[in-house]
């Protein structure tokens, strides 16, 4: 029965009730009733007239139908009446009920179409489903999450909706990226959930505007959903959606538009980031942090699965091609069949159970040909099986059936193969038959009608290794008019001729395996082409060798081109990584053996990062692909260059007598890589970019494995990096020890943080004068559980390398406080006034600095006066107008500033004027002097006359001579802290001497 009329019908009848719904908004009760139930009408009647397969997913989506229009009934009915509507209530249970009878219906579809889960369809659906749940978050379903005029059920209701949108997605991309050809029907389903997820992201945006109506265009989405679904379940093409969706054919990668989206889906949490950012604040950072995290694991997955795809495709081709040498010299129905079994085990994963069975043999008359198409079919004792034929050499040819029973998954990823392996079946057959009546049949008249049709080049070559005979496809081939009587050695290129006649010896002693050859052309052109030989010097009807040769130029290209890709480096054409780490490991073997030494290089650009982030990243590869050029150019022949990955490359240097070889070609290195960079940016402009490194150098001398020579490399390149840029130092035993001690303390400085290991200290600073307590600066110690009460010269430098130092500082500021509210709310009269605390620049320059600060004054409990702030001078070096914004911010809070250590960074005087501080604390190097020196005595009285005139206070550090007390006294220097008055003291000792003055 034709569902044409019906269709037609079904869109006259829903473009009706459309115009009546909007043209009478008096009726919408009624109209969109019938609407809906329409929809829903049409779904169960396209399944009574088509009978799917399945009828389960059509059901699930017609009751879907139902309770929506259920739910749009009652809240119309209230609307009409002037009856409260209460949220939530009834029409919403009806709503959200819509969303998991949706998806079911289409993961039934989804089950039905792949069988099995397919990882790499699951990965392409969940990109753009993670991208767009964190749109549907950060827009639909977080305002609703911060709304204060909503109860708990009002909020988890609204925000069941826009998940019930994000999971119908999901399972809709998922649908979508099913391999197989797509059915009409599945595009009306697509169309149809669109539809109402448009409306429903409308509906929620206007609902947090509180500007929705009933009647408005955003109802037609719904309209396209009740529609698309009905006329769907109407079209001939809807029993396809329960079908086998496998392709028999190897799946073609994704296009530019799959990548396309994939990449615009990727960028969506960064550009919600930035939005957010633009509008003054990041509302949703750990959402989005989440978010991106996610797809960033999202992708990788996808990244490991195409890798894993091309090793298994890889494997797979090197079984096809020993199946097909084994095939080759087959010469009985037996001798195939034992080949056959051989192939698919060999072809068949390692992992995975299979059982194989073939048919009995069937004779079959000359004139039936056999369907060698490759079918995948339920039944036997697994859920699923390969069903194809092959047809067997005799007279008259036999056809035997062939079942391969496996998992569904497993089956589908060696269907390409199986394809491809029977396909050489049935040209063996071919050639076996040929054979077979070649010896059968007597003259060679017949032998050439036989093989006028055959695509590959039969020879037959006589003991003299002249050729006999050639098949009239050997002209279309080689381009010779005529090859009888010529030497077989001038279709073969010279430096084969040695290849060629090892393949005569082993077909005359039986072994006809295939060999590449290079073949020279009668226009000099060359071709790759694999030849085969059989010894039938003995039948009378031949009396030679015979020959297959086969052209494969192109495809031994793929395969070079495969291998070098697998191998090579994609961006700079340098050795990968994988290449490198082979030749090392050979290289190695090789030197332990002559007793030569070798070396590893490894090179890293100093502020690449800077080029990226200031130029882009197409002006970053730029530059990388120029310093692959000169270091290719720098090394000598023989050694290798890579590059491992990012801005880091490596070289390999050839084993050598001479020790120095290594070091040598560090400094050409560093040389050529010390000359600027003129990188265009493909928009016509240039960029005079540097390209300077830092290199570790490391020998076999001192290495008992590669894998000891690379760590020494790495090593070597660390001290490089800390040495300075532009620089390279090789590696020295001495210093590997005190290189993993610091590498182990920088391991452990993270969970010392979280471990409570560390402690604070407090040195008073007191009235030069009078010698009382101001004030105490906090100064942190870390409690190692190994070794002992570390100062902060053991680890400072090592929490600002890997980042510890803003959780660090975080701690110190909370603890600080929490500690002088602590002193003034148990001794008011004998606790210091204020508490001075540190912030690195790194710390300070933390997105959200000033909002802590004030959390952990709320937290504490303290006073804002009781805090001072100390800030280097280099902090204002960068982003000056941000720093003294948010310095700003902080006075304004009546917490004061202090720049620490003044007169050593790099600030002129003018900062001191642009920069809203309180205090300058003289740096203890300038006191050391201050008694011997009358040029550092000058500097500090100028430090201080300028701080009276500019009304700021002054601390000088490190007093420990109670004659540089008097003198900074005479000077007017009010404040001081050293050892002279008091040695760093713990908190307890505070209130003591807070309580009396300091001896000095």
């Amino acid at each position: 029965m034709t569902t044409r009329y019906a269709r037609a019908g079904f869109a006259a009848w829903m473009a009706a009730l459309t115009a009546v719904y909007y043209a009478w908004p008096g009726s919408h009760v009624f109209s969109w009733s019938a609407i809906g139930l329409s929809g829903a009408a049409a779904v169960a009647l396209g399944v009574r007239v088509h009978r799917p397969a399945q009828r389960l997913p059509w059901y699930l989506i017609a009751v879907a139908l139902v309770f929506f229009v259920a739910g749009d009934t009652i809240y119309y009915t209230q609307t009409a009446l002037n009856l409260p509507a209460p949220f939530p209530g009834p029409s919403d249970v009806l709503y959200l009920l819509v969303y998991p009878l949706l998806a079911g219906g289409l993961a039934i579809f989804i089950r039905a179409r792949s069988g099995e889960a397919n990882r790499a369809a699951l990965l392409d659906a969940l990109v753009p489903t993670v991208s767009l749940g964190l749109l549907s978050w950060v827009y639909l379903i977080a305002p609703y999450t911060r709304a204060t005029d909503l109860t708990l059920a009002e909020k988890a209701v609204s925000v069941a909706y826009p998940l019930g949108d994000v999971l119908a997605l999901a399972i809709l991309l998922r649908l979508l990226t099913a391999p197989g050809r797509k059915p009409a029907a599945l595009g009306l389903l697509s169309l149809s959930v669109v539809g109402v997820l448009f409306s429903d992201v409308v509906y929620g945006l206007a609902r947090l505007d509180s500007n929705w109506a009933v009647g408005g265009p955003v109802d037609l989405g719904w309209i396209v959903f009740y529609a698309a679904a009905g006329w769907a379940a109407l079209h001939p093409s809807m029993t396809r959606l329960t079908d086998d969706g496998t392709p028999a054919t190897a799946p073609i990668p994704a296009g530019g538009r799959h990548l396309a989206l994939l990449t615009v889906a990727a960028l969506i949490a960064p550009a919600v980031l930035l939005a957010q950012y633009l509008q003054g604040g990041v509302a949703d950072a750990p959402v989005i942090a989440a978010g991106s995290a996610l797809m960033f694991v999202l992708v990788m997955a996808r990244v490991a699965g195409l890798i894993a795809e091309q090793r298994q495709g890889q494997e797979r081709e090197h079984a096809l091609r020993r199946a097909t040498s084994a095939l080759a010299a087959a010469a009985t129905p037996d001798d195939v069949l034992a080949a056959v079994r051989d192939a698919i085990a060999m072809i068949m994963p390692a992992e995975r159970p299979y059982a194989l069975s073939t048919g009995e043999p069937e004779p079959m008359p000359d004139a039936t040909t056999v369907e060698l198409g490759v079918t995948i079919a339920a039944g036997g004792d697994t859920p699923y099986a390969l069903h194809t034929a092959m047809v067997l050499p005799g007279n008259p040819p036999q056809r035997c059936a062939v079942r391969l029973e496996a998992p569904l998954g497993t089956l589908r990823a060696v269907r390409p193969a199986v394809q491809a392996l029977f396909g050489q079946v049935a040209m063996v057959v071919e050639r076996i038959a040929l054979a077979t009546e070649i010896s059968r049949r007597d003259g060679e008249a017949y032998f050439r009608t036989l093989i006028q049709s055959a695509a590959d080049v039969i020879l037959i070559v006589g003991d003299d290794e002249r050729i006999r005979y050639a098949s009239p496809s050997a002209a279309a081939l080689f381009g010779w008019t005529d090859l009888t009587g010529a030497p077989l050695t001038r279709l073969v290129a010279d430096t084969h001729h040695d290849r060629l006649a090892a393949a005569l010896d082993r077909a005359r002693t039986g072994l006809g395996d295939g060999v590449d050859l290079t073949a020279v052309c009668a226009d000099r052109r060359l071709l790759q082409v694999e030849c085969t030989g059989r010894d039938l010097r003995d039948d009378p009807t031949v009396r030679g060798i015979v020959l297959t040769v086969r052209d494969v130029t192109e495809r031994r290209r793929l395969e070079n081109d495969l291998a070098h890709q697998a191998y090579h480096d994609g961006l700079t054409g340098l050795a990968n990584r994988a290449l490198f780490r082979n030749r090392l490991d050979e290289a190695f073997t090789r030197s332990c053996r002559d007793g030569a030494e070798l070396g590893v290089l490894f090179v890293d650009l100093d502020d690449f990062k800077e080029v990226n982030d200031s130029l882009g990243h197409a002006v970053g590869d730029q530059l990388l692909v120029a310093v692959g050029h000169r270091i290719a150019a720098a090394v000598a022949t023989g050694d290798t260059a890579a590059r491992m990955g990012g801005d880091e490359f490596a070289i390999l240097v050839a084993q050598s007598g001479d020790a120095a070889a290594a070091e040598q070609t560090a400094e050409r290195i560093v040389a050529v890589l010390a000359e600027p960079f003129e990188i265009s940016d493909g928009l016509g402009g240039t960029h005079v970019v540097g390209g300077a490194a830092s290199v570790g150098v490391a020998t076999s001398a001192d290495a008992g494995s590669p894998t000891e020579l690379l760590r020494h490399a790495d090593l070597a390149l660390y001290l490089a990096k800390g040495a300075g840029k532009g620089t390279w130092q090789r590696y020295r035993s001495d210093l590997h020890t005190a290189m993993m001690e610091r590498l182990a303390l920088r391991t452990s400085l993270l969970e010392a943080i979280d471990g409570r290991q560390f402690v604070l200290q407090y040195q008073p600073i007191v009235d030069v004068h009078t010698r009382d307590v101001v004030g105490v600066e906090s100064l942190v110690r870390w409690q190692h559980p190994e070794r002992g009460l570390l100062s902060p010269y053991h680890f400072i430098d090592l929490a600002e390398e890997s980042g510890a130092i803003v959780g660090l500082g975080e701690w110190v500021l909370r603890e600080s406080l929490r500690q002088i509210a602590e002193w003034r709310a148990t001794a008011p009269e004998s606790s210091p006034r204020y508490v001075s605390v540190n912030v690195s620049a790194r710390q300070f320059r933390q997105p959200g600095f000033v909002d802590r600060v004030r959390a952990a004054l709320a937290e504490s409990g303290a006073e804002p006066g009781w805090l001072l702030l100390e800030i280097t001078e280099s902090l204002v070096l960068r982003d000056a107008d941000q720093v003294c914004a948010d310095l700003a911010t902080l006075r304004a809070l009546g917490v004061r500033i202090a720049i620490d250590d003044f007169g050593t960074g790099y600030s002129s005087l003018s900062y001191l004027r642009q920069i809203p501080v309180d205090v300058l604390k003289i740096d203890k190097s300038f006191i050391d002097d201050i008694l011997a020196s009358g040029r550092q005595r000058a500097l500090v009285d100028a430090i201080v006359t300028l701080a009276r005139h500019l009304d700021l206070t002054v601390v000088a550090e490190g007093i420990e001579d109670p004659a540089q007390r008097a003198m900074l006294a005479g000077m007017g220097c009010p404040y001081g802290q050293g050892y002279l008055f008091s040695k760093p003291v713990w908190p307890a000792e505070v209130p003591a001497l807070a309580g009396s003055a300091l001896a000095a």
